[in-house]
């Protein structure tokens, strides 16, 4: 892009170019559980448990999203809306003996829980260390 192409574009447009789609997969299914289970067993695979009516949440994933830089063939990414799937949140806490939180990361690794956080311990950065 040209000096003079900025002068065209609005500052909306330019903000546009500089945003990476993540390549999440909604997590809205029961049966999607033990699907996860059997991709972790491949690759790392990682859930996203968001409330979209919590301002905390929304903040933690925009920063998520504005760090996470690998692509799907290092970690799958999975996103639960809370509100819509609390079901499947209450089973992901039975399952993976890992307490419910909002917003919450869990990846899992050959079947298991490998790491999980909350709040503002969510590092998109972190996650290098898990799946090199």
């Amino acid at each position: 892009m040209g000096i003079l192409d900025m002068f065209k574009k609005s500052e909306r447009d330019i903000a546009k170019e500089e945003i990476v789609e993540i390549p999440w997969h909604m997590l809205s299914k029961m049966e999607q559980l033990d699907e996860i289970v059997e991709e972790s067993k491949k690759q790392a695979v990682a859930i996203f448990k968001h409330s979209t009516r919590c301002g905390i949440s929304r903040m933690v994933l925009k920063q998520f999203e504005k760090e996470y830089d690998l692509n799907e063939n290092q970690l799958k990414l999975y996103f639960l809306d809370l509100l819509q799937n609390r079901d499947i949140s209450t089973e992901i806490a039975n399952r993976f003996k890992v307490h419910h939180e909002s917003p919450q990361l869990i990846v899992l690794k050959g079947g298991k829980v490998v790491y999980h956080d909350s709040h503002q311990g969510i590092d998109a950065n972190h996650l290098k260390t898990l799946v090199s």
